[in-house]
């Protein structure tokens, strides 16, 4: 009795904690929209200033990074703007007018650990009352249970493996 208990509870454990992908990974991919527009825009300046000098990127990097200590830093956190601004665009482009279950496929595309803390700071879970809330919830009950009920099955087996027969 206490068995099943246990694994209905991990059931609507894994239906609240699923039903909220759908909300969540939407905000995310707002949130990736808004930093996918403010990189471009310190990118564009970068490369217009670089531009009213006659030089390309690179070359306007390589005297930045000549320009001492801070010049040098400003470089390398330029640099990791632009590679920041690639790796995001292509998580937007992945992810921009995909649904909630093709957003669950495209997970690697919502990793970015800066975005994904932000995100989370301010969603705020609620219940889920769409068609695909509602799918989600259902299949993190099915996985909360069966995970609980393999791991209940398995303790059961070890726990006969070292029960000690009983004497005669």
């Amino acid at each position: 009795m206490i068995a099943r208990t246990l694994v209905l509870v991990a059931g609507f454990g894994g239906a609240v904690g699923f039903s909220q992908f759908p909300e969540f990974s939407q905000q995310y991919t707002q949130r990736l929209g808004g930093t996918v527009d403010e990189l471009q825009r310190v990118v564009a300046e970068f490369d217009a200033d670089a531009a009213k000098l006659n030089l390309t990127r690179d070359e306007a990097i390589d005297q930045l990074s000549q320009g001492g200590a801070f010049g040098a830093a400003r470089a390398d956190s330029m640099s990791a703007n632009f590679q920041r601004l690639s790796d995001l665009s292509a998580d937007l482009n992945a992810l921009q007018g995909a649904g909630p279950f093709t957003r669950a496929s495209l997970l690697p595309h919502l990793t970015d650990p800066v975005l994904m803390e932000r995100t989370w700071d301010s969603y705020k879970p609620a219940v889920p009352v769409t068609f695909e809330g509602g799918t989600f919830a259902a299949l993190g009950f099915g996985i909360g249970a069966f995970m609980l009920a393999i791991l209940n099955g398995f303790s059961r087996r070890i726990g006969r493996l070292f029960r000690r027969p009983k004497p005669a």
